[in-house]
């Protein structure tokens, strides 16, 4: 037997390996706990803010403009960031500068602040 016979010979061996390794992986019974549909399903079902989420992820641009969407992505951050929700006044209003004076009509136009700009540092 010389070289080359014994070369075809190793790579016929190798491939009809790899054919059977194949055939027994493709009809083994899979694992179904694995999935990501069967993980996708469990999830959305433990937890209906998931649900909310995943629905908003495969909406693709649409999402952002979604009021629903919103509300949910603003639930997942205040549970991420361990922040309760959050708090409005006793007045039913929340007031955006609370210590200062409420002497003024509520439909007139609060104070500008004008703030300076950043002078560059001389080196």
């Amino acid at each position: 037997m010389d070289g080359k016979t014994l070369a075809r010979l190793g790579a016929v061996v190798f491939v009809a390996i790899a054919v059977t390794a194949t055939a027994i992986e493709m009809t083994r019974k899979d694992d179904r706990q694995n999935s990501p549909t069967t993980q996708m399903r469990s999830i959305t079902e433990r937890d209906p803010l998931d649900a909310e989420l995943a629905r908003c992820s495969g909406m693709g641009e649409a999402g952002p403009r979604d009021p629903s969407c919103l509300r949910a992505w603003a639930e997942s951050r205040q549970r991420f960031l361990g922040k309760p929700a959050p708090a409005t006044a006793p007045s039913g209003r929340a007031t955006l500068f609370p210590n200062t004076p409420a002497d003024t009509a509520p439909g007139s136009a609060a104070p500008t602040i004008q703030v300076e700009p950043a002078q560059p540092e001389a080196r």
